[in-house]
């Protein structure tokens, strides 16, 4: 299979700490890289990542609060230094666009390659994105401010070619996209052999689902059912769910409990609050939950 894994690049909440950074992720899916919120210090991190900076075709930003936004315009500016050409699409909430044109017109005059914003609107559940491997749809959250989260599909593919049928069959190369897509193969003699002996079933389609800040809602598990690894903001232990409620986060156990409604196969936890310096109780208390959860910490790889 071809890789669709999860770069982690910040995992911390608003207020800087020396344990981690502000939120930011690399989605990468069949040698395509997106990035999902770019936090002050992402582009530091990328260096640490050895991430290629000009192999980011997209970032999608939840919501408009500076941890998960303030370090795009420096990563924009890096990359006319390092001589972009390649368009940056930029996919965040509308009141966006022209702050982010106002920074580029200040900070970034002379830039070789074109910044195209693409305005969300982050209240309903619609697919913003679409090429011929997957779609990007936006899931609404309740945050303090306007805020989604991003569902990542790797669209159906195909079934495996069956070599020994192929070669015992001698079926030139030319048909093996006509059999992938379907056709059975008739032989010389008129025998008609199925499609179902020329190939092995394909590998099923993944997907990965963002919820960044929210809180906890009891039906958001209905918008990821079947998604296979979820990764749901979890700033709190159960010992402040009162501040979650009322800051509009969530505790790990509610992010658990998304994840076990939704019949996820992997939950990774994150946005962790300043006050942590150690996160297993948040671990802990998820696993509980869903043992299938995973503390995630600048530089981990997750594969979906």
């Amino acid at each position: 299979m071809e890789p669709f894994k999860i770069h982690i690049l910040g995992c911390g909440s608003a207020l800087p700490t020396l344990h981690h950074n502000a939120s930011s992720q690399i989605v990468e899916i069949r040698e395509k890289l997106f990035m999902i919120d770019c936090g002050e210090g992402t582009q530091m991190q990328l260096r640490k990542s050895k991430i290629r900076f000009t192999k980011i075709s997209a970032v999608f930003i939840s919501h408009l609060h500076g941890d998960h936004c303030f370090g795009l315009i420096g990563m924009i500016s890096t990359f006319g230094m390092l001589g972009r050409t390649a368009t940056l699409h930029v996919y965040a909430p509308a009141d966006f666009g022209p702050i982010l044109q106002q920074q580029i017109d200040f900070f970034c005059t002379g830039l070789e390659f074109k910044v195209e914003f693409h305005p969300v609107d982050t209240s309903k559940s619609q697919v913003i994105y679409e090429d011929r491997s997957l779609t990007i749809e936006t899931i609404p959250l309740e945050h303090r401010i306007a805020c989604c989260g991003f569902i990542f599909r790797e669209k159906p593919l195909k079934p495996h070619i069956r070599r020994d049928m192929l070669d015992f069959l001698q079926i030139p190369v030319s048909q093996i996209n006509n059999i992938k897509a379907g056709a059975d193969w008739t032989t010389e003699s008129g025998q008609v052999i199925p499609n179902s002996r020329l190939v092995i079933p394909a590998d099923p389609a993944r997907s990965y689902a963002y919820c960044s800040d929210t809180r906890y809602i009891p039906t958001l598990h209905q918008l990821l059912c079947g998604v296979d690894t979820i990764y749901h903001e979890s700033t709190y232990a159960s010992d402040y769910e009162d501040r979650a409620r009322l800051y509009y986060h969530s505790t790990s156990k509610q992010a658990a409990s998304v994840a076990r409604d939704a019949g996820a196969k992997q939950l990774l936890l994150g946005h962790y609050s300043a006050r942590y310096i150690d996160e297993s109780k948040i671990l802990a208390e998820a696993k509980a939950i869903f043992p299938n959860s995973k503390l995630t910490d600048e530089g981990k790889i997750f594969d979906v």
